[in-house]
């Protein structure tokens, strides 16, 4: 071999090496992938699916633009079914194998807390979309939905105020795994503090896919009897539907006892007679129902999606607050990427910080640059009887994530921290 040709074999041999070393150089240059991670089947399947389908308009959206730095996105989404082991497998799947850029996925915390691991070992990018029971931080995370004092505590603050009806006493009901159960920590302190004694508060526990709420829903009744009474739902899934069914079966009424929800949204609310359960309440950082041009053109975004692609519900395209969350990380992530112009996540990440957008709750929201977690709005609606909410109270603007609970013992001591791991 003479020595041009040579040196033009070793030129090749290093490009070949370059390209394959680094998942990112091909990428770049042609086409990024991108984990979609969310059940599909199971008991979460209900609340879920949807969040895979805004992610994919969200990235055709994109993609019609010209993709992000002139490379197209190609999602790779997976099923992990609503099996927490499940999770870690397809996350070490997407990071390992397929060499993903970020990852959009999750809902429940006991899923993120199974992937949580995978992500810090193999240094990849999760954007978690739902709102959750906060005491945690990671590098490799970037929280999207709410910490609790931007839902969970303004929605039991409204609840004893006289706005709200002054509940003297309370009924703290979820799905048995990690959000309910921290949640309901935070707010069995909140409410001592607010001079709420221990025997005016009942906690209720029901497994994933539980679907008889009937003796439940009559312990409330009885329950109320002492006082004036509200329930905070940490149900997650598709348990809802059966509990809203009961509600209405048992005639309590919002008038009487008024439940106020954490992970019930429009999309949960879908095939429910909801006529028994107007005056309930939700609690998000967004609403369809919210009147804006933002919210206008991402409704609008979505009806025609849903339609093009014949996705189930298309006739009665309903938007909620996890999808806008889920939107809001996609293009935080790419206005990320331009910022540091390489998909990277190492130099991702602390490009994600400071980032702003204008969501369709109407607001300018920011994620914040020590905590990971958006500056968001809080929105508290009540059921209408066509299954919208009317919005009864909001923020006048967007409030500060509290990753740490004032309200657990030794978070005093804890700050935010760039790396996310550092805590005192």
């Amino acid at each position: 071999m003479n020595r041009r040709n040579f040196v033009r074999a070793i030129g090749l041999s290093a490009a070949i090496t370059a390209c394959f070393a680094s998942p990112f150089a091909y990428a770049q240059a042609k086409t990024v992938k991108v984990g979609i991670m969310h059940s599909l089947s199971g008991t979460m399947a209900i609340s879920e699916t949807v969040l895979k389908d805004v992610a994919l308009m969200a990235i055709d959206e994109i993609n019609a633009k010209g993709g992000v730095m002139g490379a197209k996105i190609q999602p790779v989404v997976v099923d992990p079914a609503s099996n927490w082991p499940l999770f870690a497998e397809k996350a070490r799947q997407l990071l390992s194998q397929d060499k993903v850029a970020v990852t959009f996925g999750c809902w429940t915390s006991v899923s993120r807390k199974s992937v949580l691991p995978v992500f810090e070992e193999l240094n990849g990018l999760l954007f978690y979309p739902v709102q959750y029971e906060g005491e945690e931080l990671s590098k490799n995370v970037f929280y999207t939905g709410a910490a609790p004092n931007q839902q969970a505590i303004p929605a039991v603050e409204y609840l004893i105020s006289k706005d709200g009806g002054g509940a003297k006493r309370f009924v703290l009901l979820g799905t048995d795994y990690v959000y309910p159960r921290t949640t309901n920590k935070i707010l069995r302190a909140f409410l001592k503090s607010k001079g709420i004694a221990e025997k005016d508060i009942d906690e209720k526990y029901t497994p994933f896919g539980h679907a008889d709420y009937q003796t439940i829903v009559a312990d409330i009744k009885k329950f109320s009897a002492g006082g004036k009474t509200a329930v905070i739902s940490t149900i997650n899934g598709d348990s809802n539907v059966p509990f809203y069914k009961e509600l209405g079966n048992q005639g309590l009424k919002a008038t009487n006892v008024p439940v106020v929800a954490f992970s019930v949204g429009e999309e949960e609310l879908r095939g429910v007679d909801t006529k028994p359960l107007v005056g309930h309440l939700a609690a998000w950082n967004y609403f369809m129902s919210v009147k804006n041009p933002a919210n206008d053109e991402f409704r609008k975004k979505w009806a025609a999606y849903a339609k093009a692609k014949k996705l189930p519900g298309a006739d009665k395209p309903l938007t909620n607050d996890p999808m806008e969350a889920t939107y809001i990380g996609i293009y935080m992530w790419k206005q990320a990427v331009e910022k540091a112009k390489t998909f990277d996540v190492e130099k991702v990440i602390p490009a994600v910080g400071g980032q702003t957008f204008t969501a369709p709750s109407g607001f300018s929201v920011k994620m914040d640059e020590k905590n990971h977690h958006l500056h968001k709005p809080v929105l508290i609606g009540e059921v209408k009887a066509d299954g919208q909410f009317n919005v009864v109270w909001k923020t006048k603007g967007p409030i500060k994530a509290q990753p740490w609970s004032p309200f657990i013992a030794g978070n005093d001591k804890k700050k935010d921290a760039p790396d996310g791991k550092t805590k005192i």
